[in-house]
C-alpha cells in the first residue's frame, strides 16, 4: 500500500463527481448568516483537493485550508490559484495557532477519519482556541448506522482511463469501518499503473461528539439532518453539528 491519497489524489475529483459541493457551500453560508457577527475568515480542516475551498473563496471568504496529504494539496493549490486561499500541510488533529478565524468547517466526514477519540478531543480544543469569540464550528459525520451498514459493500467506478474498486468491512470491537481500495490508471503508453490504499473511519456516537465539543469549551451545540436546518431523524446516516464559542 502507498501513503494515503498518494495515488488517489490525481483521480479524487473524477471519483467524487457525485458530491454536490455547491450545496455544501450553500449550507455553510446558511449557518454563517445566522451568526451575530459577519463571517469573513474561514479555516477548513481536511480540505482534500480544495473543491469546497474554491467555492468558499469565490464567495468572498478568506480561507485557510489544512490537509495531511501533500499530493491532495498540490491539486488544491492549482485549483484555487488566484483566489484568497492559503494551504497548510498539517495534521488536523495536531495543528496549533492559526486564527483567529470567524468559522471553522470540516466536510465529507473528515471527523470520522480521526480514529482515536482523544485525538479528536484535542482537535476540538484546537478549533475552539482558533475561533474568535462568537465563532462557529460546522462539520458533518457518518453515523454508526451508516458505517455498520456499509459492511461488506463493494463499489466500482470506471472511465476510459481509470478503474477503481473498493470494499468496506466493519469491525464492531474496534468501531471502525475499513476501506481497501485498488486503483488502476491508464498511462500514456497504454499500460496500466496499479495503486492501493487503505482508510478507516471511526463510528462516533452523537452523544460522544456532543460531549467532546462541550469538554473542548463549546456551549451551544446543535445537531441537524443532512444539509437541513432541522434535527436529524431516526436512522440518519449523516449528521451535521454546529458548535459556537461564547463571546
Amino acid at each position: 500500500m502507498m501513503d494515503a491519497y498518494t495515488v488517489l489524489a490525481g483521480s479524487y475529483d473524477r471519483l467524487t463527481r457525485d458530491v454536490d459541493y455547491e450545496r455544501w457551500a450553500d449550507y455553510a453560508q446558511r449557518h454563517f448568516a445566522k451568526q451575530k457577527r459577519p463571517v469573513e475568515t474561514v479555516l477548513e480542516l481536511g480540505c482534500g483537493t480544495g473543491s469546497l475551498t474554491r467555492l468558499l473563496a469565490r464567495r468572498g471568504y478568506a480561507v485557510t485550508a489544512l490537509d495531511l496529504s501533500p499530493d491532495m494539496l498540490a491539486v488544491a493549490e492549482q485549483k484555487c490559484r488566484g483566489l484568497n486561499a492559503r494551504f497548510l500541510c498539517q495534521d488536523m488533529t495536531k495543528f496549533g495557532w492559526i486564527g483567529p478565524v470567524d468559522a471553522v468547517v470540516s466536510g465529507l466526514d473528515s471527523v470520522n477519519y480521526v480514529t482515536k477519540p482523544r485525538k479528536l478531543l484535542k482537535m476540538f480544543q484546537s478549533v475552539h482556541e482558533n475561533l474568535s469569540p462568537g465563532g462557529l464550528f460546522l462539520f458533518d459525520v457518518k453515523t454508526p448506522a451508516a458505517l455498520e451498514g456499509a459492511d461488506g459493500e463493494t463499489c466500482l467506478d470506471e472511465d476510459e482511463g481509470l478503474y477503481c474498486v473498493w470494499r468496506a468491512d466493519y469491525y464492531p470491537r474496534r468501531r471502525v469501518c475499513a476501506y481497501g481500495l485498488d486503483l488502476f490508471l491508464r498511462q500514456e503508453d497504454g499500460s496500466w499503473l496499479r495503486g492501493g490504499e487503505y482508510h478507516e473511519e471511526y463510528a462516533y456516537t452523537m452523544e460522544e461528539l456532543d460531549g467532546f465539543l462541550r469538554e473542548a469549551g463549546f456551549r451551544r451545540v446543535r445537531q441537524y439532518g443532512d444539509k437541513t436546518m432541522t434535527a436529524p431523524g431516526p436512522g440518519a446516516e449523516r449528521v451535521f453539528f454546529t458548535a459556537r464559542k461564547d463571546g
